[in-house]
C-alpha cells in the first residue's frame, strides 16, 4: 500500500487565475462601447475605460464633429470620465479609436443588442 500514490480531491477554484492580483488575464484594458435605450428610437452610445493620461474634451469634439452628433463628458463615480453620444454609434467609434491610434482592436469590447 506505500507504493501507491494516493491523491485526495481537494477544493477547486475555477475562478482561481481570474482573481489573483497578479495574474496576466486581467491586465489588458478594455474600452467598452456601450448602447442604452432611451425612449422610443432614441438611443445613446456610451465611451468608458479610456486612458487617463487622453484628453477626452478633444477626443469628443472629434468625435462629434466626424459623425455629426451631439455629446458630453460625464464624471461617474465608478466608472471615472465616459464619454456619451447621442445615437447608435458604436461601430463608428471603435474605428474612429483604431484609425486614430488611441486604442487597438484587441481591446475594444463593443456591447448590445
Amino acid at each position: 500500500m506505500s507504493d501507491l500514490d494516493i491523491q485526495i480531491p481537494t477544493a477547486f477554484d475555477p475562478f482561481a487565475d481570474a482573481n489573483a492580483e497578479d495574474s496576466g488575464a486581467g491586465a489588458k484594458d478594455y474600452v467598452h462601447i456601450r448602447i442604452q435605450q432611451r425612449n422610443g428610437r432614441k438611443s445613446l452610445t456610451t465611451v468608458q475605460g479610456l486612458k487617463k493620461e487622453f484628453s477626452y474634451n478633444k477626443i469628443l469634439k472629434d468625435l462629434k464633429k466626424e459623425f455629426c452628433c451631439n455629446g458630453t463628458v460625464v464624471q461617474d463615480p465608478e466608472l471615472g470620465q465616459v464619454i456619451q453620444l447621442q445615437g447608435d454609434q458604436r461601430k463608428n467609434v471603435s474605428t474612429f479609436l483604431v484609425q486614430a491610434g488611441i486604442v487597438k482592436k484587441e481591446n475594444i469590447k463593443i456591447h448590445g443588442f
